[in-house]
């Protein structure tokens, strides 16, 4: 299970959930093409990547010379649980209000 403090606090960054939300379209791509789409160094791009992984939003793996790196699922399941159980929260609050509320007309 992956620490919900590190996965908003990584995804905080703007460029890191740009690297997140790509992977997510593209699948897995190597390093070096996600440094030459995008306006950051190799050296920053790495740093980048590093966070993401220690907060186990994506994984790497080599092949060759090549360092790939692709979105762990169970890290975006960490977050939809988090944010429907939340919603559930949210949802009876508001019908807990329109109740009370209805009930302030009647009077």
């Amino acid at each position: 299970m992956t620490n919900l403090t590190d996965t908003f606090a990584a995804l905080s960054d703007p460029t890191r959930l740009a690297v997140v939300e790509r992977l997510m379209a593209e699948g897995e791509l190597p390093a070096g093409r996600l440094v030459k789409q995008s306006d950051i160094s190799a050296p920053a791009m790495s740093r980048h990547l590093k966070v993401l992984r220690q907060a186990g939003l994506v994984e790497q793996r080599t092949q060759g010379t090549s360092r790939l790196y692709s979105v762990r699922p169970e890290a975006l399941k960490s977050i939809s649980d988090w944010t429907l159980d939340h919603r559930a929260f949210w949802q009876a609050s508001m019908d807990r209000l329109a109740t009370h509320l209805a009930l302030q007309d009647e009077d």
